[in-house]
């Protein structure tokens, strides 16, 4: 929270080095430092005397810059002064004592803006009705003769101005206009959105004055470390607490819940040591002799199974392939991927029998409230989180798993503010990863190299199945065919050809699958636009032309603009170019990518974005929203596999779980192109062209068509 206006006993000071080093002040978030002595004018606008406008934004951000975005929209329509703009982040447990009047308080599946934008801005031009009003009933004028500029309010006639912060006050008493009734600007007229404004949180994050779920700290406060079985599904045998009980630090051996054991000590360095000589015997159950290998298998069986569930039908593939010319076919497969976040899972608990406290990093806060009120026994009213900052998400804390622990914990320490804070090999092997998944390709072609059919069967786990059975559809995951639908806002399969028929066959592993920045779209991506490139060539034809007369308008349009702004077809001697395009999170994204292999070795030279959400709230940001994703999707590309022996994840640490280094990243040129008359995602879709991009043009400049990955286990030498 940016408009902390009291500093109560959990401010404190955080000092790192020797004397004169440096000093840096955090408040920590609590229901003191949410209420404010100021009047709101309504629930998303705070005006204070000295014309102060403090934005409620609810949804996290975890440095996408939702956070600005979301402001640019409440002070576009509030018209007041942008230089005097703060935010705050009110609690999950205001928002359900409000009757959930901020709506929902989640970031995830880039939605932090495009589904909350409409509210958010009726938020900002309903309390300047009210500012208006307010000074309007002053005056004894009507509110129509009244102007607003940069939160000055004017009446021409008589030449009378005010300011928002005095007249606050009064607005605040007023009734709000009906939501239904309060019109918006059209987008031409911004004058704050859709600008290239500095983002809110840049200065604080750059000296240090934002506090992250791992830097909380409360008076009393011990520190606890856990280890869960290390195969997913397994439980806790036994453990003999009496052997680590007298190491230094120690307070108390817990068990948490039935596969987890922890270690509360006073520091992490002591918890973590005892928790590790801890001696468990674990029940691994059956999934111990789950592999790689085992899981491979039963994948490749679901590609020719007979069940599968339909996402995409259209004409008689059946028929249609009997009848093609050539027939294609390939096969592709797609690891699990770790979300691997800077900050490891953690999160602060505070328990007692009449309040149960949380602090964490969280992507949905009513989440981690509702898993806070099942595990802690008390009704809602007595529950309370705060959301602190958060050193990456990606999904990962779209779940509240951590949170659980830490209340579970805290429990069995009444009183005791006790803050939970995985290792990073406990982070590593206990994700909810990207979904593993198989998928077998088949199209027909005729004579003249037209597509008469595309049959598409993924085989693979379901995100739903692992986290929401409750969603799934007579048994179908939608979220699985993301991307691939027939007709969908959110995304839809983007080549307009005859016969399709795209389907999954359902194949759930131990491992818990979880929602990965992207999701099932970067897998997608890869297998629709790599074997389009495969048609392109087994047709004889150019993937550009090819492309072009397949692909549906808007998702041409942004094709069309990388292509032209690469120089499509004139690549320096040595480099290679490929192409993808793909409809996600209800945006249209390409990308063109330059590459060069030598004696086997890739370098990614640059890659050519361009991505249309409909509207554009920062230009700036959006750019380097895709610029941030290419670094993902790459990292996923070139190296992202988590691998399982013996039931358990084989990688725990950066030396076995690599990303990409700043030496490999390739010049990134993005094209923001808003068309409008929609609202789309950006921090996730550009993720789904980045791979394809780059396989196409890894088979441009070697001949060799890599169909599994990462590539760091394949050899790119040219054929």
């Amino acid at each position: 929270m940016n408009a902390i206006t009291r500093v109560n006993r959990r401010s404190f000071l955080v000092g790192a080095g020797a004397a004169g080093g440096l000093s840096l002040g955090f408040t920590v978030p609590s229901a003191a430092n949410a209420a404010d002595a100021t009047p709101e004018v309504n629930a998303w606008v705070v005006v204070k005397p000295d014309d102060t406008v403090v934005v409620r934004v609810v949804r996290p951000d975890m440095g996408q810059g939702s956070l600005t975005g979301l402001a640019q929209l409440v002070a576009e329509e509030l018209e007041c002064d942008w230089s005097k703009v703060t935010t705050e982040y009110p609690t999950p447990g205001q928002n359900l004592a409000r009757k959930r009047v901020w709506g929902a308080m989640n970031s995830t599946g880039s939605q932090a803006i495009r589904t909350s934008q409409e509210y958010v801005r009726k938020g900002g031009a309903a309390a300047r009705m009210m500012l208006v009003q307010a000074a309007a009933d002053a005056w004894k004028v009507n509110p129509a003769e009244c102007a607003v500029d940069k939160g000055v309010i004017s009446h021409k006639a008589s030449g009378r101005k005010t300011t928002y912060g005095k007249v606050a006050e009064a607005a605040a008493k007023l009734t709000a206009p009906d939501p239904k009734t309060v019109p918006l600007k059209d987008p031409k007229d911004w004058k704050i959105a859709g600008k290239r404004l500095k983002r809110l949180d840049t200065a604080d994050k750059v000296v240090g004055k934002h506090m992250f779920g791992i830097d909380v700290k409360l008076p009393g406060m011990l520190i606890a470390a856990i280890r869960d079985c290390p195969v997913n599904g397994g439980k806790v045998k036994s453990f003999d607490a009496s052997r680590v009980e007298g190491m230094r630090g120690v307070k108390k051996v817990v068990q948490v819940g039935e596969s987890g054991v922890a270690v509360v000590a006073d520091n992490f360095w002591n918890a973590k040591q005892a928790v590790a000589a801890l001696p468990v015997v674990w029940d691994e159950g059956p999934n111990a002799n789950v592999s790689s290998q085992s899981i491979a298998a039963m994948l490749k069986e679901g590609l020719d199974a007979e069940q599968a569930y339909v996402g995409n039908k259209n004409g008689d593939v059946k028929e249609a392939l009997a009848g093609a010319v050539k027939k294609v076919e390939a096969v592709y497969a797609y690891s699990f991927q770790n979300h691997a976040t800077m900050e490891p899972m953690n999160a602060t608990a505070l328990w007692t029998a009449d309040k149960c406290e949380v602090w964490c990093p969280t992507q949905n806060a009513e989440a981690a409230l509702a898993v806070t009120i099942a595990t802690s026994g008390l009704p809602a009213a007595k529950c309370e989180v705060y959301k602190t900052q958060l050193g990456g998400g990606f999904g990962r804390r779209g779940r509240a798993d951590y949170v659980a622990q830490a209340v579970n914990i805290a429990k069995q320490m009444p009183g005791v503010p006790v803050k939970l804070l995985w290792t990073r090999e406990e982070d590593m092997t206990h994700c909810s990863y990207h979904p593993i998944t198989q998928c077998k390709l088949t199209a027909g072609l005729d004579a003249a190299g037209n597509v008469t059919a595309w049959k598409m069967r993924i085989s693979g786990q379901s995100i739903l199945a692992s986290l929401a059975p409750e969603r799934l559809e007579n048994g179908m995951d939608p979220a699985t065919f993301q991307g691939l639908t027939a007709s969908s806002p959110e995304g839809a399969f983007g080549y307009n050809i005859p016969n399709v028929l795209i389907d999954h066959a359902m194949r759930n592993t131990h491992l818990t699958a979880g929602f990965w920045r992207g999701v099932n779209s970067n897998h997608n991506a890869i297998y629709v636009e790599s074997f389009i490139d495969e048609l392109a060539h087994a047709a004889g034809q150019s993937p550009l032309e090819f492309r072009r007369k397949l692909l549906k308008p808007k998702q041409l349009a942004v094709l069309n603009a990388v292509a032209a702004k690469a120089g499509y077809g004139k690549a320096p001697k040595g480099v290679f170019q490929g192409l993808a395009s793909m409809h996600t999170f209800g945006s249209y994204v390409a990308a063109c990518a330059e590459v060069s292999v030598t004696d086997g070795r890739l370098k990614i030279h640059r890659i050519v974005a361009a991505t249309d959400p409909g509207y554009a709230v920062n230009p700036a940001q959006i750019e380097r929203q895709v610029m941030g994703s290419f670094v993902y999707g790459l990292s996923a590309l070139l190296y992202g596999e988590i691998s399982v022996k013996n039931g358990a994840v084989e990688q725990t640490n950066f030396d076995t779980y690599n990303v990409m280094r700043i030496a490999e990243m390739p010049k990134v040129e993005v094209i923001v192109m808003p068309s409008g008359g929609f609202w789309g995602g950006v921090g996730e879709p550009t993720i789904s062209v980045a791979a394809p991009a780059v396989l196409n043009a890894i088979f441009a400049a070697t001949g060799k068509r890599v169909r599994s990955f990462p590539l760091m286990n394949q050899d790119l030498a040219a054929v």
